[in-house]
């Protein structure tokens, strides 16, 4: 076969691909379309109440998410939404707006997220600003006790938890909502499709997923096409960018010391533990040794505290209690600490053993400094540079070159490729065999305007599409 007539053949298996998996996003925007939701009424006294609680004033991006969602909330369609923002956005304030819509017209909320310290540093915050505003909201997570439990179904069954905030154990079919109207999906792509799905089951609520992980316009056309998209681009005004250094063990007593000078100034720090590929429960042994160690070391003479996955619901809010309250100078934790945790006087970061961490979740760790007005840093420390792979070399080099999710998210596709990106969809949607997603763009937006046109019609194309989404558990799903 002549190279040009590879070059067709490549280029009609690419325009064959993403015609399916067009006409299958398709095909299930337009079963939602068929779905009916209550329409929400306009945003009322609870509201107003709710933006002059706030200590801040909403940045464009959040007014213009919040304008978006109004939209959605209007229709008598489900909404599905994507929002997406980088890291300090402020994506909590919006989706708890989205719930307290529902609050006010008379219903209930839900957010869900995949961990239990994400949902408890989740229902910390918005359980604050809901006790303000009067408005009941309840944590349901796996670890709770079996009275608790029992009493956080029996409010969110009887109505009186007007806002529930969980794990996956809000989809569990013991548990009943009165009334949902508005659901939020934290971090969804760490979600399986089904964990998804089974929150609006039986129910057509309104849904907003959010993620903190920014994917590029090209991915979301692909991954996401079937949603909705709305974007925080930028954090609030006061935020400076995170300063990032690159170190190598060898200088790693630098890192230290320059810490140390941020502690004798009243600030805090997090030092992330590097990566145990065993268990979680060899993570949370090397955790506890670390921090033993550095109490003996380089921070003998400050508080330190230590947080992993392995310990009790009651001891990790515990820990960032008193981290929050400035009880602890510096936490030493896993990756648990990745979203969720919000201490502005931390100023500071090190990660340890960075190369073992991928760009996305580098970037995720970062963003826990730079929370308040204050300067802050990241400070990473890997293997002799000579070491490092050429993949560790890049992503070290991006996190010290941008701050930018976005871009951040655009470097990472390019140097993982887009085939591990797609597979945190978690769906055999996800496997394109033939496309390039940087070089098919233009491909992939005229799959996408055609599959529209033809999503309805019958045909060997329709029968391909319901046999992907037979396979795929797509059919039906939210």
């Amino acid at each position: 076969m002549a190279p040009t007539e590879t070059l067709a053949e490549q280029h009609f298996l690419t325009i064959d691909e993403l015609l399916l998996l067009q006409l299958a996003l398709a095909r299930r925007a337009a079963e939602r379309e068929a779905a009916v939701a209550a329409a929400l009424p306009a945003p009322g006294e609870l509201i107003d109440r709710y933006r002059a609680a706030l200590p801040f004033t909403l940045t464009d991006g959040q007014e213009h998410a919040i304008r978006d969602l109004d939209a959605d909330l209007g229709r008598t369609v489900p909404m599905q939404r994507l929002l997406q923002g980088d890291v300090g956005s402020g994506k909590t304030v919006v989706a708890l707006y989205a719930l307290l819509r529902a609050v006010e017209a008379g219903r209930q909320g839900a957010l869900m997220a995949p961990t239990e310290t994400l949902a408890e540093q989740h229902f910390l915050t918005v359980d604050e600003l809901c006790t303000e505003l009067g408005v009941r909201c309840v944590l349901l997570t796996s670890a709770l006790g079996a009275r608790e439990h029992g009493l956080a179904r029996q409010l969110i069954a009887s109505g009186d938890a007007q806002v529930a905030v969980g794990t996956h154990a809000l989809i569990q079919r013991e548990v009943d909502f009165a009334d949902l109207a508005v659901a939020v999906v934290d971090e969804q792509h760490r979600f399986g499709v089904e964990q998804r799905s089974a929150l609006a089951e039986g129910r057509s609520p309104h849904v907003l997923h959010m993620t903190a992980t920014p994917i590029p316009r090209t991915l979301a056309l692909t991954v996401y096409g079937d949603l909705a998209v709305s974007e925080i681009a930028k954090p609030p005004a006061d935020r400076k960018p995170i300063v990032t250094a690159h170190v190598s063990e060898e200088r790693s007593s630098e890192a230290y010391t320059r810490l140390r000078t941020h502690l004798a100034e009243g600030r805090q720090a997090y030092v992330v533990c590097p990566l145990v590929e065993e268990s979680e429960t060899s993570l949370a042994r090397a955790a506890e040794a670390e921090a033993e160690r550095l109490r003996r070391a380089e921070l003998r003479d400050f508080r330190v505290g230590c947080m992993h996955g392995r310990m009790r619901p009651t001891e990790r809010r515990d820990v960032m209690a008193r981290f929050k309250a400035g009880e602890l100078d510096v936490l030493v934790a896993t990756t648990v600490i990745e979203v969720g945790v919000d201490v502005p006087n931390a100023t500071i970061m090190i990660v340890q053993e960075a190369d073992r961490f991928g760009l996305a979740q580098l970037h995720q760790l970062r963003g826990r400094v730079g929370r308040g007005a204050e300067q802050s840093y990241c400070l990473l420390i890997s293997r002799a540079k000579d070491e490092l792979t050429d993949s560790a070399r890049e992503r070290l080099e991006a996190m010290v070159e941008s701050t930018d999710g976005f871009e951040l998210a655009e470097k990472d596709l390019e140097i993982r490729g887009e085939g591990q990106l797609l597979g945190a969809r978690q769906s055999g949607l996800s496997d394109l065999r033939f496309t390039r997603l940087r070089a098919d763009r233009e491909l992939l937006e005229r799959a996408r305007e055609t599959a529209r046109g033809i999503a309805g019609e019958p045909g060997p194309l329709a029968d391909e599409v319901d046999r992907l989404l037979a396979e795929t558990e797509l059919l039906g799903a939210s």
